[in-house]
């Protein structure tokens, strides 16, 4: 599943308007942050920190109008600690925003 990066930038522009340099600062911190609480619910050896990552995730997801990144951290939520499939899929979703 591709996730269209457009509500992200719309978000972004909303923010800070028509300033291409703060945009691309703001997307790479997106990224960045996303790409570390998936790091960290990769490396979760316990519920507690899968659902700690996993809640950061879409939390950062709301902030910036990612809402198909908000439905697969609500899908770790909901799942069982260190899913591969969920973690696969998010990891594609960030790689779909980085693009």
């Amino acid at each position: 599943m591709a996730y269209d990066p457009g509500a992200l930038n719309a978000s972004l522009a909303a923010a800070v308007g028509n300033d291409p340099a703060l945009l691309g600062e703001l997307r790479a911190a997106f990224i960045e942050s996303a790409a570390r609480q998936l790091d960290l619910m990769g490396r979760a050896r316990c519920d507690a920190n899968w659902h700690f990552a996993a809640s950061r995730l879409k939390g950062l997801a709301a902030s910036f109008g990612a809402v198909g990144l908000m439905a697969l951290a609500d899908e770790a939520l909901d799942g069982a600690p260190g899913d591969p499939v969920v973690l696969r899929k998010i990891d594609h979703a960030i790689l779909d925003f980085a693009a």
